[in-house]
C-alpha cells in the first residue's frame, strides 16, 4: 500500500471514528432519560396518567426524552421529592398544594378547609388567572414550574365511631399529611392531628396509633383504608388538588417547542385525572356500603362554621386580597 493510500485510509478510519463518537454524543444528549416520582398506588388514575404522559412525551418529541414513572413513595416521601426537585434529582412530581405551599405561601391556599364552595369553585380556580399569577410566583420563587392543577377530590374523616359534628372529634387522633394547612380542619374542631408519612398510615390505623384519617374516596379504597375503619364521614372538608411541577434544572434545558409539548401534555393528562377522580366519587359510596362501610352523610354547615374564621388567621399563607379574588372566582 502506498504512503498516500495509506493517509488516506487513517484519514477515513478518523473521520469514521468522529463521526460516530458525534453521533453516539447526539443520541446521547437527544435521548434523556427524566424521572416522575409521585407518592400514590399504581392503582389509581394519577399514576395510570403519568404512565400516558410518559408515553405522550416520548412520542411527541419523537424520542428525545423518555420518562420513567416512580409511584407509591418509591423516591421518597412527598417533602423527598419536593426537595428533589430543586437538586435535579427527580424532574417532574404530583404533590399537594400544601407542599407546595411552604416554599411559597400563597400556592397553598387551595389546600385550605372549606376554601371552595364546591368542585365547580374549585374548577374555575384552576382555570382561572389568579392561579396562574400564584403559579408564576412560584416559579419565580423556586425556578420549579407548575404545570397543572390534578382534582385530588373530597376530603372525608374516616373513623370507628360515627362522626356527625365538631363536637364528636374532640381529642379524635386523627392522621394528617405534614404540611401545616392539613391541621386547620382537625384543630378548629378539637381533634389532635398527627402527622404521619402517607406509606405507614394503614399500619398506624390498625395497630391503633390513630384513631382516624381523612383522604378522598378514591384514596380511601386504593390504600384499603377502609379494611381498618367502620366509617366513612363525608365531611367533604377539603376539596384538594395535585400539581402536576416540572423542576427548574430540566424546565432550564427544555427548548421552547418542548416546553410547549410538555404543557400540553400533562395539562391534558390533569384533565383526564379530574375526570377519573369525579367519576369515582360517584361511584364509590355504594362500593363502601357493599364492602361493610357505613358512610354517614355529614351536614357541613356546623364544621365549615368553626374553619371559616380560620382562613385569614395565623395558619394563612396569603394574604387578605388573594382570598378575596378567590372567593370571588364563579359567583
Amino acid at each position: 500500500m502506498t504512503h498516500s493510500r495509506q493517509r488516506k485510509l487513517v484519514r477515513l478510519v478518523s473521520l469514521t471514528l468522529l463521526a460516530s463518537s458525534i453521533g453516539m454524543a447526539g443520541m446521547a444528549q437527544a435521548q434523556q432519560s427524566l424521572r416522575f416520582a409521585h407518592v400514590y398506588e399504581t392503582s389509581e388514575p394519577f399514576h395510570k396518567w403519568a404512565e400516558w404522559a410518559a408515553e405522550q412525551i416520548k412520542e411527541r418529541t419523537e424520542g428525545r426524552y423518555t420518562m420513567q414513572v416512580h409511584p407509591a413513595s418509591s423516591l421518597g416521601k412527598e417533602e423527598d421529592i419536593n426537595e428533589g426537585l430543586e437538586l435535579g434529582t427527580v424532574d417532574v412530581i404530583y404533590t399537594g398544594t400544601q407542599f407546595a405551599g411552604r416554599s411559597y405561601g400563597p400556592i397553598g391556599i387551595a389546600g385550605a378547609a372549606y376554601m371552595f364552595r364546591d368542585f365547580d369553585h374549585w374548577q374555575a380556580y384552576a382555570d382561572s388567572d389568579l392561579f396562574q399569577e400564584i403559579a408564576d410566583g412560584y416559579q419565580n420563587a423556586t425556578g420549579n414550574v407548575p404545570i397543572a392543577l390534578n382534582y385530588y377530590g373530597e376530603r372525608h374523616v374516616t373513623s370507628n365511631k360515627p362522626i356527625n359534628t365538631p363536637e364528636d372529634m374532640q381529642n379524635l387522633r386523627i392522621r394528617v399529611p405534614n404540611a401545616p394547612l392539613y391541621m386547620m380542619f382537625p384543630r378548629a374542631a378539637g381533634a389532635n392531628p398527627t402527622p404521619i408519612a402517607f406509606d405507614e398510615v394503614y399500619l398506624a390505623l390498625q395497630q391503633g396509633v390513630v384513631d382516624a384519617q381523612e383522604n378522598p374516596l378514591p384514596t380511601i379504597r386504593a390504600k384499603a383504608f377502609h379494611e381498618v375503619q367502620d366509617y366513612i364521614n363525608l365531611t367533604g372538608h377539603i376539596t384538594d388538588s395535585l400539581i402536576t411541577i416540572v423542576g427548574g434544572p430540566r424546565w432550564n434545558r427544555l427548548s421552547e417547542e418542548d416546553r410547549e409539548i410538555f404543557r400540553d401534555v400533562f395539562e391534558e393528562a390533569a384533565r383526564n385525572n379530574t375526570a377519573e377522580i369525579v367519576q369515582a366519587e360517584q361511584d364509590l359510596v355504594a362500593w363502601f356500603e357493599e364492602q361493610g362501610n357505613t358512610v354517614l352523610q355529614v351536614d357541613r354547615t356546623p364544621f365549615r362554621d368553626v374553619v371559616i374564621p380560620h382562613h385569614l388567621g395565623d395558619a394563612a399563607t396569603w394574604d387578605e386580597d388573594t382570598y378575596n379574588r378567590l372567593q370571588a372566582i364563579g359567583q
